[in-house]
């Protein structure tokens, strides 16, 4: 009998706590300080420990500063609104917890939390270790495959859902690798990705379910209407 893979648990850690932040009041310790993060974190690292038994777990956490994407596009995230300082001041904390577990952070300067949780779910994979990545960022869904899930909120902090490649079709109706392209025919608001002009998400589903990649709408850039 074959061995099972052993597992790890990815924790994209600013993602979970804005997840955390506006699902839940703003509630406070005795001394006034606000923890609804703090709190909303650690609900969902228990649950996720209880819920998976991984052998291995690791977080990543945004660093001050841009990253590399910024040198590419200079309007990327511009329109986003700064999240407020008691979200900020909440990040320390959730750090504490985490290494109160014993959980090794892994950050880069130039880099978001989830290159990070991507770059460690390859190694494992390439390791044979599967991976479950915990966010609450749809972005991630690019990296599922047949070892990589990831594990995120649809609404709060409580109403989850696993994703696995054909849980990725069902949403997108494609495959977890063509997310990037949609992207850039559909455009991301939050974001600041503008997309294709007149491409909204249905077409750009649609054209990927025909032509596979930007480069095959391309090679047949002459068949479709309104081009």
């Amino acid at each position: 009998m074959k061995n099972k893979p052993k597992t790890l648990v990815l924790l994209d850690g600013n993602a979970l706590i804005h997840r955390a932040y506006h699902a839940l009041p703003p509630l406070t310790t005795k001394k006034g300080e606000v923890v609804n993060a703090v709190y909303g974190f650690t609900a969902t690292l228990l649950s996720v420990l209880e819920k998976f038994k991984p052998e291995y777990i690791a977080a990543s956490f945004d660093l001050p500063g841009g990253t590399f994407r910024d040198d590419m596009y200079a309007e990327y995230k511009a329109t986003r609104q700064k999240a407020p300082d008691d979200l900020y001041a909440q990040i320390p904390r959730v750090k504490e917890v985490t290494a109160a577990f014993g959980i090794p952070i892994y950050e880069r300067e130039g880099f978001e939390a989830d290159d990070c949780v991507g770059a460690l779910a390859r190694q494992a994979s390439a390791a044979g270790v599967d991976t479950i990545i915990v966010t609450g960022d749809n972005d991630v869904l690019q990296l599922v495959d047949d070892q990589v899930k990831v594990f995120t909120m649809r609404k709060g902090i409580k109403d989850t859902v696993l994703y696995d490649r054909d849980a990725v079709a069902a949403k997108y109706g494609f495959t977890p690798s063509q997310l990037p392209d949609y992207k850039g025919l559909a455009g991301d608001s939050s974001d600041n990705i503008p997309g294709v002009k007149g491409v909204g998400p249905k077409t750009a589903s649609d054209l990927l379910q025909r032509y596979q990649t930007l480069e095959g709408i391309y090679e047949h850039i002459d068949e479709i209407k309104g081009t």
